[in-house]
């Protein structure tokens, strides 16, 4: 059977293990082919195939619920579950997600996006299938990185305390495979998942508790010799004390193992937790070998595995770290901290140049936040840097244990406002709505990367927490020579002066405000143009000054509009009872906002200098405007 016609998992059951083997190699194909033009998350697919064929072989989806942590490794389920004809518009506007979506196919059991979240979802499905006395399996596939988080062993305690039947798949892609170990371990798996051996093993235990005064002393000796060889042989200890069944570890590249071995997972009563060791990029010696690099990837070529090269500036993220490593250079309490993300926010040249002053958490934002809270109040200077949408994770964690304490924690924000293809679950248009709220908490956004470098030179002079927003991709060109001169942090920046209009910008948004004045300057429109810098605080003696003189204001931010700057500057309005200025604001609607092109997706919420030109033109009214604008 060729993989194009695979419509349904179903189709899987009574393949050769032969014929599935092919498939596995023409899915490595298409994955490969795919994502070199879409982008996207290669190297951890590559090392699911056959464990995601071999799940589907044992179990019937959608009927049994499969939930993938993160989600990110599922593009060999949408392949098997119907969408083959559909992947090259991976990650597009429009296409398919690359993550598990329940709107997208009844086979997407949960939406998922953010890690560790697979156990809890899968628990609570095999809570309800129970309380509705329905019967259908529920496995959760989970990652050794996702393990590190918190909320993973949280659910594990759940899971092993209430003894439901639950299957967890732990892939991990870290160990190597060891035949020695495999071979003792899969004997274990069998003789322990063997229904006959549980009988055995009750009646026994039966039979010797029968014995007259020493029979119970020696089950409970035989337990204790039992447990302590446990300790020894069995790798899965700390799950069996958690309540699990621990099966493995075996080949996750090895489809008979997993078939036989999921099959006996299916009869264990209450929860089981089957140790699967696969191998990152599979397949793929490009991603093989650097399997990091491939994690997720743009567009890049197949036969030399290189990503195609992007002309222009450094990214935002690359100008933070290389700053933050500079100054870590002349201030020896500078520590750095990410969740997991040591490349993705930058931190590895802080890593490699102060390895003892990096720490990585692991995913485990809350322990990462609060850590930083540790080494502040010790008298260090730490920068906590966490994409946008994940430090949502550590809210409660930022505001009770570094606000309320005042504490000099640096937050940089990387992958603040659209990030693009990952789409809802990653996009970071929250996180002003989330922070300007707390007591004590700066919240700054830079317009380019040479003021990136100025705030976060500031907010380590700070005395207290300091949140910096930034966004993903290449900065804006502009020169670095004066980076390490701080700013005054909640200072804003008048760029130009005008009488019509004031365009109130935040962030790099601020360059798209200044080409929307310059077309409107050419229609008769005089524009003040502000770069907002502040959100928290704002700089309300400035703003103040300007809306006196120039009741019309357009604010423009990559967020949401809910609780956002716009909303700032409203408050702020109403405080000092300023009810005569019009204030319009450009953002994100109260929605998810879907994955795509960042670029597009800008232009679909105006926030580009054609749909701020647009949005002047239809919501303000002005007497001295040339012919062209409408009136309201």
């Amino acid at each position: 059977m060729r993989l194009e016609e695979i419509k349904d998992p179903s189709q899987l059951k009574h393949l050769s293990l032969e014929t599935m083997e092919s498939l596995a190699d023409a899915i490595r194909q298409k994955l490969i082919l795919t994502v070199s033009k879409t982008g996207g998350h290669l190297a951890p697919n590559l090392g699911v195939v056959e464990l995601t064929l071999a799940l589907h072989r044992v179990f019937n989806s959608p009927v049994d619920k499969i939930v993938w942590d993160v989600g990110h490794q599922s593009y060999v389920h949408k392949m098997l579950t119907g969408r083959l004809d559909q992947m090259s518009s991976l990650r597009q506007y429009g296409g398919i997600s690359g993550f598990p979506k329940t709107t997208e196919s009844p086979h997407d059991a949960f939406n998922t996006g953010h890690s560790s979240t697979s156990i809890s979802a899968a628990l609570g499905m095999a809570l309800a299938r129970d309380l509705n006395n329905e019967k259908y399996e529920v496995v959760a596939v989970i990652g050794d990185g996702a393990l590190t988080g918190g909320m993973a062993f949280e659910a594990l305690n759940h899971a092993g305390h209430l003894g439901r039947h639950l299957i967890i798949i732990l892939n991990d892609n870290e160990m190597s495979i060891a035949n020695n170990v495999g071979a003792l371990s899969s004997y274990l798996s069998r003789m322990r998942s063997d229904p006959r051996y549980y009988k055995g093993k009750e009646d026994i235990e039966q039979v010797l508790k029968r014995l007259p005064s020493i029979g119970p002393k020696v089950v409970k000796m035989a337990e204790r010799i039992k447990d302590s060889l446990k300790y020894l042989v069995v790798p899965g200890m700390l799950f069996e004390e958690l309540g699990f069944t621990y099966l493995g570890p075996i080949d996750g590249h090895n489809l008979h193992s997993m078939i036989t071995v999921f099959q006996q997972a299916k009869r264990i009563k209450g929860p089981v937790l089957v140790h699967v060791l696969t191998k990152k990029g599979k397949g793929y010696a490009p991603a093989e070998n650097n399997p990091d690099a491939f994690h997720g990837i743009g567009s890049f070529d197949i036969s030399s595995g290189k990503a195609r090269p992007k002309d222009g500036p450094p990214s935002y993220t690359e100008v933070f770290g290389r700053s933050l490593t500079q100054l870590a250079a002349h201030n020896p309490k500078i520590v750095g901290i990410t969740a997991a993300m040591p490349d993705g926010t930058g931190l590895k040249y802080l890593a490699e140049e102060f390895p003892e002053r990096f720490f990585d958490v692991g995913i485990a934002e809350q322990h990462g936040v609060t850590l930083a809270a540790g080494l502040a109040i010790s008298g260090y200077r730490p920068v906590v840097a966490i994409y946008s949408t994940f430090l949502q994770r550590g809210f409660d964690q930022v505001l009770h244990d570094v606000c309320m304490q005042n504490l000099p924690v640096v937050f940089a924000l990387d992958r603040a406002g659209i990030v693009g293809e990952d789409g809802e679950t990653h996009h970071g248009v929250f996180d002003l709505a989330y922070l300007r709220s707390i007591p004590n908490l700066l919240v700054l956004a830079p317009k380019d990367e040479l003021e990136l470098s100025q705030m976060l030179t500031g907010a380590l002079q700070h005395s207290g927490p300091v949140a910096i927003r930034y966004p993903r991709g290449q900065g804006k060109g502009v020169s670095l020579a004066k980076r390490y001169e701080p700013l005054s942090l909640g200072k804003c920046e008048v760029l130009e002066e005008g009488k019509d209009l004031v365009l109130l910008a935040l962030g790099p948004v601020v360059y798209d405000a200044a080409e929307a004045a310059e077309e409107l300057k050419g229609k008769g429109i005089s524009c003040t143009l502000i770069n907002a810098r502040s959100v928290k605080p704002l700089d309300e003696e400035t703003l103040l000054k300007v809306f006196r003189k120039c009741k019309k204001v357009l604010t423009i931010e990559e967020h949401v509009l809910a609780g956002g700057f716009g909303s700032a500057v409203r408050e702020m309005l109403g405080r000092h009872q300023l009810n005569d200025v019009q204030v319009v604001s450009i953002g994100l609607p109260d929605t998810f906002v879907a994955h795509g092109n960042a670029n597009l997706l800008r232009q679909k919420y105006d926030l580009c200098p054609e749909g701020i030109v647009k949005t002047v033109r239809e919501k303000f009214y002005f007497r001295t405007a040339k012919t062209g604008f409408s009136t309201l």
